[in-house]
């Protein structure tokens, strides 16, 4: 099996929460990790036990020789009943932290007004709980006393996965057209500066900061086209 195929194996075994706990910025990092870096497959608590069956089973096809009797990793929590969010709306302010931190956009709203929480949609991973300043946020189990795989179904973890990444490409896409905006705009300042420069007479001193002024902007442009290069 190539790491690539090994890879996509690992990653369609795991939960798609995009929780971190497992120590990764998301559930692809982790499966990367255990194809190519020799990772255990014991780190992701919102799989649980049975996730770790199921991503032992496929890397042991494999050739991977794994420890007997792998429990979840102490230090990346607990298997538990799945939660989802739920919002104080008598203490929410608006702030949209929880917006941005939220990976598969379950949490809606717009800047001072009150927040909801797509709980269809929410994957229980706790990521909008520390960024809160008002504490409003509270983790709610909705599947009783079942945890782990018993607790979630693949047809929500490829769902959650479709939502991650279209949420990826969305704030790459917000990104090159940020860059771009700058970009346009300091070209604006410095076309400005060209002509209010170049039909008046300057000191010397009114010259070197003319270019003081050039250079920075300049410097402006390259950071934005360069950051729009990246994100291409």
């Amino acid at each position: 099996m190539n790491p690539v195929e090994l890879c996509n194996q690992l990653d369609g075994a795991l939960p798609q929460t995009q929780c971190t706990k497992c120590g990764y910025p998301d559930c692809r990092s982790y499966a990367a990790a255990m194809a190519d870096e020799g990772v255990l497959p014991n780190r992701c608590p919102p799989g649980g036990a049975e996730g770790i069956k199921r991503l032992s089973a496929i890397l042991m096809v494999s050739g991977r020789q794994l420890p007997p009797h792998l429990q979840l990793e102490a230090e990346c929590g607990i298997e538990r009943p799945r939660p989802v969010a739920l919002i104080d709306p008598k203490t929410c302010i608006g702030c949209t932290l929880c917006i941005q931190a939220c990976p598969v956009d379950a949490i809606v709203g717009a800047s001072k007004q009150m927040h909801v929480v797509l709980t269809e949609w929410c994957t229980g991973c706790d990521l909008c709980v520390p960024p809160c300043p008002v504490d409003c946020i509270s983790m709610v189990s909705v599947t009783e006393s079942r945890t782990g795989w018993d607790a979630w179904t693949a047809e929500q973890a490829g769902l959650s996965r479709a939502r991650y990444h279209r949420r990826e490409d969305r704030l790459e896409r917000e990104e090159r057209d940020n860059n771009l905006r700058l970009s346009k705009k300091a070209e604006a300042k410095l076309k400005a500066l060209n002509e209010a420069t170049g039909s008046a007479s300057q000191s010397v001193e009114q010259a070197q900061e003319s270019e003081r002024k050039r250079a920075i902007i300049a410097a402006a442009i390259e950071r934005a086209k360069l950051a729009s290069a990246k994100g291409d």
